[in-house]
């Protein structure tokens, strides 16, 4: 291993409903989408009408911006419907699977690129470039920019995550494959955690190899830019999902682009919490279909976990870039005897204001989604700084964010961070804000001024 960071700062949350490491099949369904909210910082320009014919690998739209970056259908059939919202804004294009899965060849199987604009060709031809996201702004790469470094993080430590361990089973191939072909783009840094140090992930001949250890959000691939790499102003990293870093290397063995991905199906609302073998846009009623408890209680569906997860219903579709279905209790229908004063045995608390801290951290919790209090004056507690791993004062971050104040949110470290990592920190707020909303506008106002 090259470095070895123990991260101090964080939370780890107990929760029940952790998906078992076994993996099923999915039933082919009979439409899939592709959503553009799910590519951020992309405004969509289809290149496809209703009624046409797509492979797997076929581009349904572009980056009006680029023109070059590529979101291609999942699988082969025909476009079905471009579903628009407000002021015709796209929401996704539904493409009616034939079930034959015909796909557009795009490089010679077992070949590799011979440069890094060969390998950038690929990846824009195939749609993967789409999955690359960059710091700053956290939005979807400019394959125009040259990045100083690509991040890969092998490992989360949200509540339900995926183990990225357990899906690379069997693909350790692949996965070495991509990152071989990331290394034509820029230096690799590759964060794994100390339980991965023996497994066939390793060793990457082509990569910056990196242990990161300790509490949520330890495996969050901001904390390990923060770490190895800081962010100057004008400089740029990308980053890429584990996930996407085998769906890269079977391109390469294959010769065509395939977006099946293992996910994993957990929460407590789920009967049996395990893994299951689907494709990118699959509807989300059929990868719960007969797999939740049989509640009187209202449920709620998380597409992704249930810290970053976007709420969702069982008219949605699996997003393009989770590895994660969750389901949760809503409890919007319970109703408690003297609400906050009970002492509580079976709920968690950050503060011990409950007993349940009496019984250790190894207890697992099954929440619900309430958020037990409404928004409030934020407070200079350092609640954020107990939980904010990274070199940042997240409070103060955040106040610049909400106040407008574009030259100190630089000098406080913008350019860093993303939506995701002050989840933990959203969690503990006493003042209930919605931090990673804060954090997503305040990046997408700063974009818009340096552009």
């Amino acid at each position: 291993m090259d470095n070895l960071y123990k991260i101090k700062k964080g939370l780890d949350l107990n929760l029940q409903g952790v998906a078992a490491q076994e993996v099923s099949s999915a039933t082919p369904s009979s439409v899939y989408a592709l959503m553009p909210t799910d590519f951020h910082g992309v405004t969509p320009k289809m290149v496809v009408k209703e009624g046409e014919d797509v492979q797997v690998g076929s581009a349904l739209f572009v980056d009006k911006a680029t023109e070059t970056i590529k979101f291609c259908s999942p699988v082969s059939g025909k476009v079905k419907a471009v579903v628009r919202g407000e002021r015709r804004r796209i929401l996704r294009v539904e493409v009616e699977s034939d079930g034959k899965m015909q796909r557009v060849p795009l490089t010679k199987a077992g070949s590799a690129p011979a440069n890094r604009e060969e390998a950038l060709q690929l990846l824009l031809n195939s749609g993967l470039f789409a999955f690359f996201r960059q710091r700053p702004y956290d939005v979807v790469a400019s394959p125009t920019d040259t990045p100083k470094a690509v991040f890969v993080s092998t490992f989360s430590k949200m509540p339900l995550a995926a183990d990225f361990s357990f899906i690379v089973k069997g693909q350790e191939a692949d996965f070495k494959a991509g990152i071989t072909l990331l290394e034509k783009l820029a230096q690799v840094h590759v964060g794994i955690s100390p339980e991965q140090i023996n497994t066939p992930i390793l060793p990457l001949d082509n990569a910056q190899v990196s242990v990161f250890s300790g509490p949520n959000p330890a495996g969050n691939v901001g904390v390990h830019i923060n770490r190895v790499s800081p962010i100057n102003k004008g400089e740029v990293v990308w980053t890429v999902g584990p996930e996407v870093v085998v769906m890269i290397g079977r391109l390469l063995r294959q010769g065509t682009v395939d977006f099946t991905r293992r996910i994993a199906v957990a929460g407590s609302e789920v009967e049996h919490p395990a893994y299951l073998e689907t494709i990118i846009g699959a509807p989300l009623k059929d990868i719960l279909a007969g797999k939740l408890q049989k509640s009187t209680s209202n449920q709620r569906i998380i597409n992704g976990n249930p810290l970053v997860g976007e709420k969702s219903d069982m008219e949605g579709y699996l997003s393009a870039m989770v590895t994660e279905v969750c389901v949760l209790p809503e409890g919007d229908d319970v109703n408690e005897l003297f609400g906050w004063a009970m002492p509580r045995l079976d709920q968690f608390s950050t503060n011990r204001s409950y007993f349940s801290w009496l019984l250790g951290s190894k207890k697992s919790y099954a929440p619900d989604c309430r958020i037990k209090g409404g928004e409030r004056h934020m407070i200079m507690s350092g609640e954020y700084d107990r939980v904010f791993p990274m070199d940042i004062y997240a409070g103060y971050l955040v106040k610049a964010i909400i106040t407008g104040d574009i030259d100190r949110q630089e000098q406080l470290g913008i350019y860093e961070v993303a939506p995701e990592d002050f989840a933990v920190a959203e969690f503990v707020d006493s003042s209930k804000l919605e931090l990673q909303r804060i954090v997503r506008e305040g990046l997408d106002i700063l974009r818009k001024e340096n552009a």
